[in-house]
């Protein structure tokens, strides 16, 4: 192959319409060879970066999305892997067949995953057991004897349900399979992998011209780590395709698989906000409105069915019920202050089912005001941000507030970040931090007084996982304020803008005058486009 610079690339792909994405020629990508250093480094085994006049796109089956597709394949079999030491058996002393926990394997192997023990501690190993049906107590006996329900939002807590169901009948029709837990967790793993390949595919088609910036999202190091921990990927699959829907101009389309995403994890919803900020801006509230009705109806579709029959109403409370009346967990940056300072907390005493009132509303205001001062971004920016630079605002603003940062929850900025800000070097950077964090989380839980690590150790790495997440929207807020360092613009239009695309500003916050950035005059973008600039990484 010929090698070229980073100014060979080629001038910007014409501007096609969202629902034209796949009439880009090989020559209009934008290969990562030509744009990213660790890229070009990394092809060197395979012949160097890709020659200016080198003949692409002519292999019957291999193109960028399958390719990209197989990397995620690779990456969640690795994923599993990690996750397989805690799902080994083993014959006691009795002859009964256990699952394989002992020593602390699930710490010391760092292969923890909530699907294991919620299986029967959701009761979903009990015959004729029904998610928000089904109560047991926990405590009992004890002064703090309580009721408890499933605790996940409606289509997580029936996904659950229905792979249990599965589970049990495969074992039961299958001679010779592992414990039922066991099979619980590979069909659950199969069809999250299923969903986080969905998830791969909504941001290739998404990006567009830069649709190789998906493999940043199929060989994350938080998909090895936590693709498998919890059920967020089912969230991330309609999130994803829900800000692909919108691209491909169909609003009401994209607010369904926000209000489905909703129902399985809250923060989809969270993405409606900076779309109706762009709408507001644009002029494009009917398009906006139909986004967000369709989300809340389609939310409402799955859960009013649980939660207005009778039998399911109060377990259907549980999750709002338990988020309401838990406390700081160890990730968050209340925790961190905390236990380096002494501090007892907003709500110190607290007695058994009673709320933090005082830490809620404090998180909630925090949120409240990140939201703010985004919706001024939004609103006031020369520029019209683009929608994943917002939406990627929104949710990292939650997570830092919020008193819950569960580790899997990473993995909702994953695919935002990646649309947001394709700088490869930044993102995995960031991503390899935020996965590190899972072994100082390990031998936290591990205790002290079983070899673990102090708390100390694992307060520092959520310090420095936080820290990357404010480095990354300070990059994003910079991009937004000077759009020509924005490489997604240099590639040609907003691939998310849909129906916004050309769509002049009529509602902005007017600024002081401002002189030029680098001499250079100020364009209007109106409908997200510049023209393309060598890159200065």
């Amino acid at each position: 192959m010929i090698g070229v610079s980073i100014r060979d690339v080629p001038s910007s792909p014409a501007e096609l319409p969202a629902d034209d994405v796949d009439s880009l020629t090989p020559e209009e990508r934008i290969p990562p060879t030509w744009t990213e250093s660790i890229a070009r480094h990394a092809s060197r085994p395979f012949g160097g970066p890709l020659g200016r006049h080198a003949q692409v796109g002519r292999h019957w089956f291999w193109s960028p999305l399958r390719v990209v597709l197989l990397l995620a394949v690779l990456t969640l079999a690795l994923g599993w892997l990690q996750k397989s030491p805690c799902i080994q058996q083993y014959v006691d002393e009795n002859g009964v067949v256990q699952l394989d926990w002992r020593g602390s394997r699930q710490f010391t192997a760092m292969c923890y995953s909530d699907t294991v023990p919620l299986y029967t501690a959701e009761r979903l190993d009990q015959p004729g057991s029904f998610p928000y049906k089904t109560s047991w107590k926990d405590d009992e006996g004890k002064p703090t004897e309580h009721v408890r329900y499933m605790e996940y939002p409606v289509l997580t807590g029936l996904f659950q349900w229905l792979n249990a169901r599965v589970a049990q009948g495969l074992v039961a029709l299958v001679p010779g399979l592992p414990m039922t837990v066991i099979v619980f967790f590979n069909v659950t793993a199969f069809w999250l992998a299923l969903a986080w390949l969905a998830t791969v595919w909504a941001v290739a088609r998404s990006a567009r011209a830069r649709v190789w910036d998906a493999a940043l999202v199929a060989i994350s190091p938080l998909v090895v780590v936590h693709a498998f921990t919890n059920f967020d990927a089912l969230a991330t699959a309609c999130a994803a395709g829900g800000l692909l829907a919108w691209a491909r101009r169909k609003p009401a389309l994209a607010g369904v698989l926000l209000g489905i995403g909703g129902a399985a994890k809250l923060y989809p919803l969270f993405l409606l906000g900076p779309l109706l900020l762009l709408c507001l801006r644009s002029n494009r509230m009917r398009a906006g409105l139909t986004t967000t009705v369709s989300a809340v109806l389609a939310w409402l579709a799955v859960n009013l069915p649980i939660a207005l029959h009778p039998d399911t109403h109060t377990g259907w409370r549980e999750f709002f019920r338990l988020n309401t009346e838990r406390g700081v967990d160890p990730d968050s940056l209340y925790n961190v202050v905390s236990q380096f300072t002494g501090w007892a907390g907003f709500d110190p005493g607290l007695q058994q089912g009673q709320a933090p009132e005082v830490l809620n509303t404090v998180s909630a205001v925090l949120f409240i005001l990140c939201c703010v001062g985004i919706g001024y971004v939004a609103l006031a920016a020369p520029t019209r941000p683009r929608l994943a630079q917002l939406s990627f605002l929104v949710v990292a603003a939650f997570l830092l507030t919020n008193k819950v940062w569960s580790p899997q929850y990473s993995l909702w900025l994953v695919p935002l970040a990646v649309l947001a800000i394709p700088r490869w070097k930044p993102l995995l950077a960031w991503m390899t931090l935020d996965a590190l964090v899972w072994a100082p989380r390990m031998y936290f839980y591990l205790g002290v007084d079983n070899k673990g690590l102090p708390i100390d150790w694992f307060l520092g790495a959520v310090i420095v996982r936080d820290a990357a997440v404010i480095a990354l929207c300070a990059l994003i807020i910079r991009e937004i304020y000077r759009p020509e360092l924005d490489l997604v613009r240099q590639a040609g239009p907003d691939p998310l803008a849909g129906v916004l695309e050309h769509a002049p500003d009529r509602v902005l916050i007017k600024r002081g005058p401002r002189l030029p950035s680098h001499g250079k005059p100020r364009h209007s973008d109106a409908g997200g486009h510049r023209s393309r600039t060598p890159d200065a990484v």
